[in-house]
C-alpha cells in the first residue's frame, strides 16, 4: 500500500477556542465520531500544554489571553472578525505505524512532526496545545483485521505570528529619526502568516504557489532528513485511507437506512395494534349505555318492568357483578396505557423517519460526492481549496426603503 502523510492548516476565529480544545482536549462526554475511546485517552501524548500556578491546566483561551497580557503576542492592527489562532494537523495512513511498531514508533514520528511545527509557528512560546490522538479507532481497519487498530494523528494548535516592522513617521519630532525602524512587534496576522499565493523560483523560472502546498513541501523534505521513510508526500486535505474511510461510512449509513426502513413498518404494525387495544373502552361504554335502557315504568303502579330477555341477562350480570367492575376497572388500565404507548410509538415513528429522510439526503450527497471524486479527483480538489482560500459568502444586503423610493422618483421624473 502507498503511505501518503499529510498535514493541514486551519484558521479559527477566538470563538472557536472552545469547540477545538473540547475535541483535542477529550473534553466532551460524547463524540460524533463514535471511534473515539475515552478510555484510551490517557495515552494522547501532549508535546505541549500550559499550566496554572495550581499546576491545573489552561484553557486555550486564557493562554492566549495571558500571551496577550505578556506582549508575546500583539493584536495590534487585526479586525474584529480576524482569525487569531490556527491548528496544523498532521495525518498519515493508519497502517503505516501498524507496520512500524505502532503506538512506540508513533510518537517518535509526531515527535519530529512536533519539532517542524514549532519552526513554522516561529517559536515554541507562540504554541498553544499540541497533542497526539491514540484514542481514535479505525472502524474499517479493525473489522476487516478483527481486532482495534487505532489511528495516530497530532493537532498543533498555535497563534500565526509575523514579526512586524514598525517605523518612525517622517513628520515626528525628531527629524532624523524619520523613516527609521522604531520596533518590531510579534503580530497576529493570519493573511501574512499564510498568504493564498508565494513566488517560488524554480529552474530559474518563477512560479506562484499556494503557501500551503509549500508547508506540505516542507513537511514531506523534513521527516525524510529526519530519517523517516515509507511515504510519499500527500494533497492537502485528502488521502487515500480517507476515501476508504469516507466509503465505508457510506456502507454503514446505507445499513442504518435499511434497519431505519424496518423499525418504521414494525412500529407501524404496532401502531396498528395498540389501536385495536383502545377501542375496548368504546365497547364497554356502549355495553353500559344498552343496560342503562333496558326496562320501562309500568303503566298501572311504581315498577319497572322488563321483557324475559332484558331479565334473564339482568339476572346474567348480577351474578357477574362482583367481576364487573374488575373488568371495567383493567380494561380503563390497559386502555390508558395502551393510549401512552401509542403515543410514544407516534413519537419514535416520527423521529425514524426524519431520521430516513435525513440519512437519504446524506447518501445522495455522497453518491455525488464520491461520483465526482472518482470521475474528476484533482479538479474537485481544486475547487476545494479555492473554497477554503476564499473569505467566507455574505448574503448581498437588501436595499433600503429610502433607496428604492428614489429610484421611482428617477425613473417618473424621466
Amino acid at each position: 500500500m502507498e503511505h501518503k502523510t499529510v498535514v493541514r492548516n486551519e484558521s479559527c476565529q477566538v470563538s472557536s477556542f472552545n469547540i477545538r480544545e473540547r475535541h483535542n482536549e477529550r473534553k466532551n462526554e460524547q463524540y460524533f465520531n463514535g471511534d473515539v475511546f475515552l478510555e484510551r485517552s490517557n495515552m494522547n501524548v501532549h508535546f505541549k500544554q500550559h499550566f496554572k500556578a495550581d499546576g491545573t491546566p489552561e484553557t486555550y483561551h486564557e493562554t492566549f489571553n495571558r500571551m496577550l497580557d505578556e506582549k508575546t503576542i500583539v493584536k495590534r492592527g487585526t479586525k474584529p472578525d480576524a482569525k487569531l489562532f490556527c491548528e496544523m494537523i498532521f495525518d498519515i495512513n493508519t497502517t503505516y505505524f501498524e507496520e512500524r511498531g505502532g503506538y512506540e514508533f508513533a510518537k517518535e514520528f509526531y515527535q519530529e512532526a512536533y519539532n517542524l511545527a514549532v519552526k513554522e509557528a516561529g517559536s515554541e512560546e507562540y504554541i498553544i496545545s499540541a497533542v497526539m490522538h491514540a484514542d481514535e479507532r479505525n472502524k474499517a481497519l479493525s473489522e476487516k483485521y478483527g481486532r482495534d487498530i487505532f489511528h495516530y494523528h497530532l493537532h498543533v494548535v498555535y497563534v500565526p505570528i509575523v514579526q512586524k516592522e514598525i517605523y518612525f513617521r517622517k513628520n515626528n519630532k525628531n527629524p532624523n529619526l524619520a523613516g527609521k525602524l522604531r520596533e518590531v512587534i510579534p503580530q497576529i496576522s493570519q493573511n501574512k502568516k499564510w498568504p493564498p499565493r508565494v513566488k517560488v523560483e524554480r529552474n530559474g523560472k518563477f512560479y506562484t504557489v499556494n503557501s500551503y502546498s509549500l508547508l506540505q513541501d516542507r513537511y514531506h523534505n523534513h521527516m525524510k532528513e529526519m530519517g523517516f521513510d515509507g511515504f510519499e508526500r500527500g494533497e492537502r486535505g485528502s488521502t487515500t485511507e480517507h476515501l476508504e474511510v469516507l466509503e465505508y461510512k457510506i456502507q454503514q449509513d446505507t445499513k442504518r437506512h435499511d434497519e431505519i426502513t424496518k423499525q418504521i413498518e414494525k412500529k407501524t404494525t404496532k401502531l396498528n395494534k395498540l389501536d385495536e387495544d383502545i377501542s375496548i373502552k368504546e365497547r364497554i361504554k356502549t355495553d353500559q349505555k344498552r343496560i342503562d335502557n333496558m326496562g320501562r315504568p309500568s303503566l298501572v303502579s311504581n315498577d319497572f318492568v322488563f321483557t324475559p330477555a332484558e331479565a334473564k341477562e339482568l339476572k346474567t350480570l348480577a351474578k357477574k357483578q362482583h367481576n364487573a367492575n374488575k373488568r371495567v376497572n383493567e380494561a380503563t388500565r390497559k386502555q390508558k396505557a395502551a393510549e401512552e404507548e401509542r403515543d410514544k410509538a407516534v413519537a419514535e415513528l416520527n423521529k425514524e423517519k426524519k431520521k430516513h429522510v435525513g440519512i437519504s439526503d446524506h447518501l445522495k450527497w455522497f453518491d455525488k460526492f464520491m461520483a465526482a471524486m472518482k470521475r474528476a479527483p484533482k479538479k474537485l480538489m481544486a475547487v476545494i481549496e479555492e473554497i477554503l482560500r476564499s473569505p467566507p459568502e455574505h448574503a448581498e444586503p437588501e436595499r433600503t426603503q429610502p433607496e428604492r423610493t428614489k429610484k421611482i422618483q428617477r425613473s417618473e421624473e424621466r
